[in-house]
């Protein structure tokens, strides 16, 4: 098989994956989540705060040397 061919098999391949691919179902919606969960506002809100401060902290640190 020459090279040609061998791109030209791969390349009809790809393609007909994609078409299969695309003609899926998507998955059916989960269950609502239960009651009781704690939102993630609050988390990443304070972990962005932390991280702002520790990296202040490293430069100011870094800079002293």
């Amino acid at each position: 098989m020459t090279v040609l061919n061998k791109r030209i098999l791969t390349s009809i391949l790809f393609v007909l994956i994609s078409f299969v691919c695309v003609a899926q179902d998507p998955p059916p919606p989960g269950p609502p989540p239960a009651p009781g969960f704690l939102p993630i506002d609050g988390g990443v809100l304070l972990g962005v705060i932390f991280a702002l401060f520790y990296g202040v902290r490293k430069l100011m640190i870094t800079n002293k040397k």
